[in-house]
């Protein structure tokens, strides 16, 4: 972007996605590949997660909780987290994580995260490895791993 962005959130339109037991909205405060990081408010209802736990190999990721408690699962345990608490997630697999809202009342935070033309993002759960970036969005199973030289 080469212009000042002057916004509130409550001015931009919320997209809501719902599938597979997971549940958010979320706006964009800053146009998504416009900018040098990305910036999102994510409104998350009780009892659900935004996302499976994962981490990224390129963008960095940081929370700043507005409203509401959940419990945010690390490569470190559990732990809860509430209004005010900040949180940075580094880009490897030390900075794996899913935020749970696990109180009676929406979650909502900040989401501030660099933006690299191409990212990986690793689900341990269910082995599987996203693609982001220059046309691909794409996931895929990291035990269908084919040869260097296959298929040239």
């Amino acid at each position: 972007m080469d212009e000042i962005l002057h916004i509130r959130p409550e001015d931009v339109p919320a997209k809501h996605k719902y599938e597979h037991g997971y549940e958010y909205r979320r706006r964009n405060l800053v146009p998504i590949h416009q900018a040098q990081c990305m910036i999102t408010q994510y409104e998350i209802p009780p009892g659900k997660a935004a996302y499976p736990y994962h981490y990224h190999t390129q963008n960095e990721e940081a929370f700043y909780i507005l409203r509401g408690c959940g419990t945010l699962r690390t490569p470190q345990g559990e732990r809860e987290v509430k209004a005010g608490d900040f949180l940075f997630f580094p880009a490897n697999e030390h900075g794996a994580h899913k935020l749970t809202n696990t109180g009676a009342q929406p979650l909502l935070y900040l989401d501030f995260d660099t933006s690299h033309e191409i990212d990986a993002t690793f689900y341990p759960d269910s082995g599987k490895i996203g693609v982001w970036g220059m046309g691909i969005n794409q996931v895929y199973r990291t035990e269908d791993q084919v040869g260097y030289y296959e298929g040239e």
